[in-house]
């Protein structure tokens, strides 16, 4: 409900926008709204009324555009669906008597009429009075047209009625009043308006005029006037663009008269009849397709009211010799048959006639058309027994006729005639292929007449269909014998027809069923006639041909026959079937035939030639010795009724000789002797060629020799046809003692074809004892053709032809050797694969027939070289012989020229492929390797033939591959895209790889080294392709051969350097064996010199960026490190693993997994090697080229093991397994001076990764032996590593540091100092790492920290004593330290005036931590102490290191409790303030407010800055000076007094002329207030 409502307020909407001005948007509105009124079922009333209302005002507005009124009058219309009354009322409104209408209210009418009949015709005679009322009114020209379009539609509604009222839903009208009507107004337009019209007008009347006419017809008082307006009509036939609406008017007129069974009077038919097939078969200007339809429908009434009539018109036009009026009537007839009119059938005699007197036409546009016409009468069955022979006759004569004109020479403007002719030849064999002879009539008109088209020539191009023909009418009599026991079907006279004969039929089906093993329909066909009629041929036969025939059909199945084998099947068949015959005279007859149907073939086909060896089959199958002597010798004098006399006649004598065969060679010597040849071998040319040659009787003993029994052969071969062939060869070579064995092709060419031939024989004897005594001079003289044949051509076919004959030669005893062999195969390779490339060898061709027979030969020459090498090849059981007469191709298989490459191969290819068999121990590996990477060659050809010849290589060796996957891979090799020939010879690789011989593997890896460096791109790459697959499949069992494949690897580095994809692929390889042979592959590399050269170094990375081998190589260097250092002395054989690591390393390896073991050897043997010089015996020895300017320099051990664990720790803090060192790369140097080294260490041991917990604790475990190794350095950097971990409170938690702390404590009290300084610091950081353990062990630590202190040999180590003891002391109670304060406090305060800047810092810091223990027991102690101290204190305020003025400043506050002296706090806040005071006033408050409260401090103070007065600082001289000045100032009198007043004075003059100012300034104000202090006190100086 909802979606209604809102619908229709779309529709209020839209009927809302109509009242607007805007005319776009109404002519898009009234577009929608068309469709929407169309579609929906329910329209609401009120709706309706507002659309009927707007679009009636908006039809009839004058001003609207005409687009948008005949807009609004379709929507009108369409609302008559739901409510007609509302808009015919509202359309009956606008449309009144006696006045003009609008013209689209006529036209809304009309349509109202067509569209709604059965609702309008009530409406119809109010509409057809007010109409008549305005017929007179009318003048506009378009208002003409409108009413012509009202009447017609008016007409079509009322005759529909008139026809089809009884399907109306209420009482029957009167039409009567309504066709009155329509009569009275057609009556006034043709009167008034039709005299005068335009031609729109007219066209307008004309359209208007069938649909009255019809309408007026059903009404007897108007026929006769509706009939009188026919011929108004066809008058009308004048423009073409018109001519359509006419031919329309009359069909509906003419199909009315057949409605209404009325007779057309004879004239009118005649009228009508040449006005429509003027329609049809107009010339200047043919009809539109569409006018051609409605004129052929028209015919098809006329041929249905009266057929008779209509054919004689027909037959008397078709007369006339016009073209177009015979086709037209052809096509005419055609399509009236199709039509399938019962009527029409009972004339078929007549269209018989009608089609007869076209025949002669020599037109090729009406023969096509008349053959249409005829395969359309004989597929309805329009052909009579009597009259339809001709009728078949036409089709065949049709196709003599146009292949006669065909053949014949075509004028320079007869284009078009000849695809005419085409065209006609094939709709002459369409009719024949679609023809039903079973059809009714159609056995009686074809049988047996049909068979008189089988033999004779001229019909060979119909045989296909015309033995279908046939066979289908035998079939059918056959059913009918064994249905009803009787035939009638095929009994039928001849007449005039001359049949063929038996052996006519048996020579022409037997010939023409060598067409089969071509893949020709007519050959299998001719074999399935045969089965067939074999009581035709001869009764004898039936027995025989029920088997053998439909086994000759079943082997045309597979169509896998050659020609050879099936015409040997028909030979055969025709050998048994004269046998089952046995009839000589009936055999004599067929040879007859034979010889009689030679002229019906080209010398060239393969029926010609076929027709030679069945004639030849036939003479030899005939038992009349003197017939077949007789027949021999005719064809021997006059050979050219052969055709082809040379091959007629070897074909004939050589097949009859299989029989006969001193028949033949009696009349052949017969004939030699009689013919005196007293010319020479070229007589054949001055006399026309119309005898035998010598030449051609050496042809004709080699085929006797071929086809004579084996039985008889070898007994004459010497004798009768050797000698004969020689005798004959030598003669013709000769011309007056002048040699032309190099001029004479044709003798080359017959006498090398001639030993072929009896080579076979002799083999097909397999008579092995047999030895052949002309063998090895006969290969001469063909090694001697084949060397005298030019090296940059292929002139002529001799040395195919001579490869042939030694080929068959090499294989009859007695044997030759294998050097014999080896100079027969490379003399015959150097003369052929050398040649050009062939598409310069075609270019030599003038025409493109020389371009062929050039390309013909150099394919026939290879493939004979290549069957030469096959057979030469694998006859040989000697596996070693087989490979050296291989190798004879290796040279070409690798040549940079590319069509020798490809020779080479297709050459291999034939070797390898179609089944051989090798000797047993024949090697394949470096053939294979050979072979193999050319699968990527550069030519296709190249590529398939190498993947055929790896197939077949292992093939040979008994290994079966998947050949079928193989080969499916092998075909997308054609691709011309380098990436899919890489992926597909990967593929194969793949497969192929798995199955080469172990033993061989080594073999195929140095071919492919080989040709990594030698081949092209692409051939280096297959090679690395199947190297590695080679490698992976069998690398696991090379251990044998491991060291000489690594050694060859080696020796190819320096070469393939210079190829890079080359030298990838060879590190790739050496990274697959070291997959499998890790240890040997390290083992190998390491005895490489240091430093390590360039190769070495790229095969270290090699291995380390091969993700299979990664881990495992650096395992394998990790095990050599460590037993390199079990005894804690790092040899250069330490060394060379660590550079190795450092190669492997540096590629980025992830070391995650093995970083604590790598870490701790690296440490270890940079500390192994601390101070160590490489011996010049591990030194490379090879020239080394420098730089400009640089020097070489003899590699130090231990930087190079630190540069190893320097590239390791980048990689760890890539890896997050490290940190960057607080001393960056000063780190390294640090850790590699000996001096320094533990400073590098800790700084090392602090760049840990804690986070990484884990991690150190496994470093932590290796390291730990370090603490007792019999090694001092390395124990030294086991201590240095652990003490800067000690402070870590994690590996406490996770870690044994528990026995670390037992080492540092021991090691603090060793003899070397670094040694004692690293454990003293591994036990002060242990206050930081475990607080707890503090307490627990501070008596034994405090022992070995105090100890320290008086190292004072060593500044180092007082200086980690001190730190020790302040983190200690941080963590421990007065009552922890009571034992050892005083010492303590003693010791540390001999330290305020070091030298090194840290210890007196920490020195200071520490007695500050003290004063903080101090308890009661000590505090008097050290308040004395801090007066002794405070000097001190005081003076390095001013230290030149600020971080010492500062720990001064808070030693100093955390003091002055002790000595009471609290009131000095507010001067000692001064120090606080960001701007320090001057030493010499913060002195003089200070010494003020000691005067005031402690004089006697004041004089300690004074008795110890002495000592400070040589101080080495120039700032604490300063210092002490001033603070001298201030306590003098501020002396009470009595202290005055005891002053030493001259060692005073004589100090502060020297310090008077001390190098700094200040001092000199100070000293001067001091001397100045020791003065004034003096006179103050009346103390004399």
């Amino acid at each position: 409900m909802e979606e209604y409502t809102e619908t229709f307020g779309d529709i209020n909407l839209t009927i809302g926008m109509l009242s607007k001005e805007d005319n776009i948007s109404k002519e898009d509105i009234y577009s929608r709204l068309t469709s929407f009124i169309q579609n929906i079922d329910i329209l609401d009333d009120a709706i309706v009324q507002r659309l009927i209302y707007c679009t009636s005002k908006d039809m009839r507005d004058e001003d609207m555009p005409t687009e948008i009124r005949m807009l609004a009058g379709e929507v009108l219309v369409s609302l008559a669906a739901h409510d007609f009354n509302s808009v015919m009322y509202e359309v009956q409104s606008n449309f009144r008597i006696l006045e003009l209408p609008n013209e689209f209210v006529v036209l809304a009418l009309a349509e109202l009429a067509t569209s709604y009949v059965s609702q309008s015709i009530p409406f119809m005679m109010m509409t057809l009075l007010t109409m008549q009322t305005m017929l007179r009114l009318v003048e506009d020209s378009n208002m003409k047209q409108t009413f012509c379009l009202a009447l017609e539609k008016f007409s079509k509604a009322i005759y529909q009625y008139v026809n089809h009222w009884k399907d109306f839903p209420y009482p029957k009208l009167d039409a009567n009043r309504l066709s009155d009507k329509i009569f009275m107004l057609f009556q006034y337009i043709k009167e008034k308006w039709a005299t005068q019209a335009s031609p729109m007008n007219t066209l307008a009347i004309v359209k208007a005029h069938g649909p009255t006419v019809s309408l007026l017809l059903h009404r007897e008082d108007f026929r006769d006037y509706a009939l009188s307006q026919v011929p108004w009509l066809l008058i009308q036939y004048e423009d073409k663009e018109s001519d359509f609406y006419v031919t329309q008017s009359l069909k509906q007129i003419l199909t009315a008269a057949v409605l209404y069974d009325i007779f057309l009077p004879k004239n009118l038919r005649r009228s009508i009849c040449t006005s429509l097939l003027h329609q049809i078969c107009r010339v200047p200007e043919p009809p539109i397709k569409e006018n051609k339809i409605e004129a052929s429908s028209c015919f098809l009434i006329l041929a249905h009211t009266n057929p008779a009539d209509l054919l004689e018109f027909l037959d008397e036009q078709i007369r006339s010799t016009h073209e177009s009026v015979r086709i037209g009537i052809l096509t005419l007839l055609q399509s009236m048959i199709n039509a399938e009119e019962p009527r029409f059938r009972n004339h078929s005699t007549s269209i018989e006639k009608t089609v007869k007197v076209v025949m002669s036409d020599l037109s090729a546009k009406v023969r096509k058309t008349t053959l249409h016409l005829i395969q359309t009468m004989c597929e309805k069955g329009y052909i009579e027994a009597r009259e339809g022979w001709p009728l078949i006759d036409y089709i065949f004569s049709q196709f003599v006729m146009s292949n006669s004109n065909l053949e014949k020479p075509m004028k320079s403007n007869s284009q078009e005639e000849e695809k005419e002719e085409k065209s006609v030849q094939e709709t002459s064999l369409e009719v024949l292929k679609s023809l039903d002879p079973l059809v009714i009539g159609m056995p009686q008109v074809l049988w047996p007449r049909i068979l008189t088209f089988v033999v004779p020539e001229e019909y060979t191009g119909t045989l296909d269909y015309l033995f279908n023909i046939i066979r289908i009418l035998i079939m059918a009599e056959e059913k009918k014998k064994r249905d009803i026991q009787e035939s009638t079907a095929l009994v039928i006279s001849t007449g005039a027809v001359k049949l063929p004969s038996p052996q006519q039929l048996l020579a022409r089906l037997l010939v023409i069923a060598t067409l089969a093993s071509l893949g020709k329909l007519c050959g299998a066909s001719a074999i399935g006639l045969l089965k067939l009629v074999p009581e035709i041929i001869h009764p004898k036969l039936v027995d025989l041909w029920k088997t053998r025939l439909p086994e000759l059909l079943q082997s045309l199945e597979g169509n896998s026959s050659s020609t050879a084998l099936w015409e040997a099947m028909l030979l055969q068949l025709l050998k048994e079937s004269l046998w089952k015959i046995g009839d000589i005279a009936w055999t004599s007859q067929l040879s007859r035939d034979f010889s009689q149907q030679m002229d019906s073939y080209s010398n060239c086909s393969i029926e010609k030639k076929f027709l030679w060896k069945a004639l030849g089959t036939t003479l030899a199958s005939c038992q009349d010795r003197d017939f077949v002597s007789s027949q021999i010798n005719e064809f021997l004098v006059s050979p050219s009724q052969l055709g082809d006399q040379r091959q007629g006649t070897t074909s004939i004598l050589g097949y009859c000789s299989e029989n006969h065969l001193d028949i033949v060679l009696k009349v052949l010597k017969t004939f030699q002797e009689k013919e005196k040849f007293f010319i020479n071998r070229c007589k054949g040319i001055f006399s026309g060629k119309k005898s035998l040659t010598k030449t051609d009787l050496i042809l004709i003993y080699g085929a006797v020799a071929l086809h004579a029994p084996k039985q008889q052969l070898l007994a004459r071969l010497d004798q009768d046809i050797m000698a004969q062939i020689m005798l004959l060869y030598n003669q013709c070579s000769q011309i007056l003692g002048v040699s032309m064995i190099n001029k004479d092709v044709d003798l080359q060419m017959s006498f090398t074809r001639s030993i072929t031939e009896v080579s076979i024989a002799i083999q097909d004897t397999e008579d092995h004892k047999f030895q052949f005594t002309y063998k090895e001079m006969l290969i001469g003289f063909m090694l001697d053709l084949i060397k005298d044949e030019p090296l940059n051509s292929l002139a002529s076919p001799v040395r195919w032809k001579a490869l042939i004959a030694i080929r068959y030669l090499s294989k009859l005893k007695p044997q030759l050797s294998l050097n014999d062999h080896l100079n027969i195969l490379e003399e015959n390779i150097r003369r052929l694969l050398p040649l050009p490339p062939l598409e310069k060898l075609k270019s030599e061709g003038e025409t493109d027939k020389d371009k062929e027979r050039i390309n013909f030969l150099y394919e026939r020459s290879m493939d004979a070289l290549g069957k030469l090498l096959r057979s030469m090849i694998w006859d040989d059981t000697d596996a070693q012989s087989c490979e050296e007469m291989f190798n004879l191709l290796r040279m070409w298989l690798v040549s940079q020229k590319e069509w020798e490459r490809e020779r080479a191969f297709q050459i291999t290819s034939k070797i390898l492929t179609n089944d051989i068999e090798a000797p047993q121990n024949f090697r394949i590996g470096s053939l294979l390797g050979l072979l193999a990477p050319h699968s990527c060659d550069t030519l296709p050809t190249i590529r398939l033939a190498a993947t055929s010849s790896v197939i077949g290589l292992f093939c040979a060796k008994g290994i079966y591959l998947e050949v079928d996957r193989l080969q499916g891979l092998q075909e997308g090799l054609e691709s011309n895209d380098q990436q899919v020939q890489i992926r597909i010879s990967s593929k194969i690789a793949k497969i192929v790889c798995k199955f080469i011989p172990s033993e061989e593997i080594q073999a195929f890896l140095e071919e492919t080294l080989d040709g990594l460096e030698t081949l092209n791109p692409m051939c280096t790459k297959a090679c690395g392709i199947w190297m590695i697959a080679a490698l992976k499949e069998h690398g696991a069992v090379l251990e044998d051969q491991l060291l000489e494949i690594l050694s060859t690897a080696y020796h190819h580095m320096p070469v393939l350097r210079q190829k890079e994809e080359s030298f990838q692929f060879m590190l790739e390889a050496i990274s697959q064996i070291a997959s499998f042979h890790m240890d040997v592959v390290v083992v190998s590399l390491l005895q490489k010199p240091l430093p390590f050269d360039r190769d070495t170094k790229t095969l270290w990375k090699a291995l380390a960026e091969n993700p299979a081998s990664s881990v495992k190589l650096m395992r394998a260097l990790i095990k050599k490190l460590e037993v390199r250092l079990e005894d804690d002395i790092a040899g250069i054989d330490a060394i060379s693993v660590a550079c190795a690591m450092f190669e492997v390393i540096s590629t980025g390896t992830h070391i995650s997994h093995l970083y604590p073991e790598l870490f701790s050897l690296l440490l270890k043997l940079v500390s192994c090697s601390l101070g160590q010089k490489m011996p010049t015996s591990t030194l490379s020895q090879r020239r080394r080229v420098m730089p400009t300017g640089e020097r070489q320099q003899n590699p130090d051990p231990c930087r190079l093991s630190t540069t190893t664990l320097k590239c390791l720790q980048a990689q760890a803090m890539k890896e997050g397994l490290a940190k960057e060192s607080d001393e960056g790369d000063n780190l390294w140097n640090l850790l590699s001076n000996p001096d320094t080294h533990h400073i590098g260490v800790c700084a090392l041991a602090r760049s840990m990764a804690v986070w990484q917990h884990g991690v150190i604790l496994d470093i932590m475990e290796h390291l730990l032996a370090s603490l007792t190794s019999s090694s001092e350095n390395y124990r030294i950097t086991g201590t240095a590593f652990f003490s800067e971990l000690m402070k870590e409170p994690i590996l406490w938690k996770h870690g044994n540091l528990r026995e670390v702390l037992i080492f540092m404590d021991q090691s603090a009290w060793d003899s070397n100092a670094t040694l004692r300084q690293m454990a003293i610091r591994g036990l002060g950081n242990t206050a930081c790492g475990a607080p707890h353990k503090v307490k627990k062990h501070k008596q034994i630590m405090l022992e070995s920290i105090i100890r320290g202190l008086y190292h004072l040999a060593r500044t180092e180590v007082v200086c980690e004593s001190l730190k020790a003891l302040k983190k200690i002391l941080e963590l421990l109670t007065e009552r922890d330290i009571s034992f050892y304060f005083k010492e303590i406090v003693l010791q540390t305060r001999t330290f305020f005036e070091d030298e090194q800047d840290d210890v007196r810092l920490t020195a200071i810091a520490l007695f500050e931590d003290l004063a903080a223990l101090t308890g009661r027991k000590w505090k008097i102690f050290f308040a004395e102490e801090v007066k002794k101290s405070m000097i001190s204190f005081l003076l390095h305020l001013w230290d030149p290191n600020p971080k010492i003025g500062a720990a001064c400043r808070d030693v100093l506050i955390i003091c002055i409790p002790f000595l009471g002296l609290q009131e000095l706090y507010g001067t000692l806040d001064h120090l606080l303030e960001p701007d320090l005071p001057r030493a010499r006033d913060f002195y003089r408050q200070l010494c003020m407010k000691l005067a005031k409260k402690n004089q006697e401090i004041l004089w300690i103070l004074h008795t110890h800055s002495f000592t400070f007065f040589n101080s080495s600082w120039e700032m604490i001289r300063s210092a002490a000076v001033k603070l001298t000045d201030a306590i003098i100032l501020h002396l009470t009198s009595q202290y005055v007094e005891l002053l030493d007043r001259e060692q005073l004075t004589m100090r502060l003059q020297t310090l008077r002329q001390d190098p700094c100012i200040s001092v000199q300034r100070a000293a001067e104000a001091a001397l100045q207030t020791l003065l004034r202090r003096c006179k103050e006190t009346s103390i004399p100086l």
